[in-house]
């Protein structure tokens, strides 16, 4: 239907096409497209396309689940049919993931003989995504133990994927297996108590295997384990029944009864707990910022706003200008602390969300922002909570500076000297 052609023309076509490229030496791997339907409409002709292929010299069958619609046990009992009656040639897979099964379909695939699988990094593709490499290829080699790639790589597979996100501009899905940042993230005491006693109780591998880690959510219902957990990375000393851990986890009730939710902005929760046991040594202090908004620009410029800061006992201050106030302020207080800190140049921001948290209240609402920024090593999430929106947005901004400060201090005071 699609080709306007005849059963044998397509056939023809088939031969034609590969005895042509296996004339010039070519490596060919034939994509049989819309296999699995084919399959189900007319057997025995989709099998014959096979054969055309195999006859002219096809190094690799792929069979494509196209329009993302077969289930894994069909694409298991028809791979497998395929493996068993061409076995002079290497049977591959390629899924699309419209009913949300293209990993499932790629690993029943492969259980059932298949030895190339073909999909994206993170499943980008068109319409709901292609079969998503980075579930399959730890699927494979640690579920199947079969080797796709060296320990070595598969422990850069979370950096990969997040790399692969930040140059694609496509949200990374924190929740996705293995590399995501939930993956391997723990927020109720209970579950947080059994995992640092036995990790396998809620991790199904360990985490650095893939290059990600463990994270302890900390908010109100983890309890004093996890506060401690946290706490002991910055005075091993303390116990569980320290009295900086009873007050912290009071402090934290109070904060999140504000609006603060720190299981999502670690790194602003590592930096109140740092300030409040009095291991964090300012790296700037605010005098003050005033935001000035006007009509737009030719160009969309809508807002000035000039920071005060001390700097090491120095005044600093820088005004820009910005499509919005706090673009605006973010680049004042990037002029006005770069002299100082030329490292935060790595930092971009990657979002921004604002959230109303008693939207009964009006205009008067208290507003949380979240802001994750990197500096495409690592990504970090930090929280501010006002009922001034751009207050909150300063108390973000300013831990997200903060926060990649603190952590070159700690990798340069770490570093030995050679």
């Amino acid at each position: 239907d699609i080709l306007r052609t005849t059963l044998a023309e397509n056939l023809a076509m088939i031969t034609d096409t590969i005895t042509y490229l296996k004339s010039r030496g070519k490596e060919v791997v034939f994509d049989a497209e819309h296999f699995y339907d084919g399959y189900k409409a007319n057997a025995e002709y989709a099998l014959s396309t096979l054969q055309a292929a195999v006859d002219a010299g096809a190094d690799v069958l792929a069979l494509c689940d196209t329009n993302g619609g077969t289930f894994p046990n069909e694409i298991f009992e028809i791979t497998r049919a395929v493996v068993a009656r061409f076995a002079s040639v290497a049977i591959g897979i390629h899924c699309h993931n419209d009913c949300e099964m293209a990993v499932a379909n790629s690993v029943a695939a492969v259980q059932a003989g298949a030895v190339q699988v073909q999909g994206t990094i993170n499943g980008i593709g068109e319409r709901c995504g292609n079969a998503n490499l980075v579930s399959i290829i730890p699927n494979v080699q640690l579920k199947l133990g079969l080797e796709c790639i060296s320990a070595s790589q598969l422990s850069e597979l979370t950096a990969a994927a997040r790399f692969v996100s930040e140059v694609a501009n496509v949200t990374f899905n924190d929740k996705a297996p293995y590399v995501g940042h939930d993956a391997f993230a723990h927020k109720g005491g209970m579950h947080i108590d059994a995992v640092n006693k036995n990790p396998r109780s809620y991790e199904h591998i360990s985490p650095n295997v893939v290059g990600n880690q463990r994270h302890i959510l900390v908010s109100e219902v983890a309890g004093r384990g996890a506060i401690l957990n946290k706490l002991q990375q910055i005075d091993p000393s303390l116990t569980k029944e320290s009295d900086a851990a009873v007050q912290i986890l009071e402090h934290l009730k109070a904060l999140e009864h504000e609006g603060y939710q720190f299981e999502s902005a670690e790194s602003s929760f590592d930096l109140l707990m740092q300030k409040l046991l009095g291991k964090f040594q300012p790296f700037f202090r605010l005098k003050q910022y005033s935001v000035y908004i006007h009509e737009p620009s030719i160009n969309g410029i809508n807002s000035a706003v000039t920071v005060q800061l001390y700097v090491n006992n120095q005044e600093s201050e820088a005004t820009a200008y910005g499509d919005g106030p706090v673009y605006a302020l973010d680049k004042a207080m990037r002029k006005a602390l770069e002299p100082f800190y030329p490292i935060i140049q790595d930092i971009k921001l990657v979002d921004y969300k604002v959230r109303v948290l008693d939207s009964n209240q009006a205009t008067a609402a208290k507003v949380r922002v979240m802001i994750e920024s990197t500096d495409q090593q690592s990504n970090w999430t930090t929280i501010g909570v006002s009922s001034d929106i751009i207050e909150a947005s300063w108390l973000a901004l300013k831990d997200a500076i903060e926060y990649k400060l603190s952590q070159s201090q700690r990798i340069e005071s770490s570093t030995p000297i050679t």
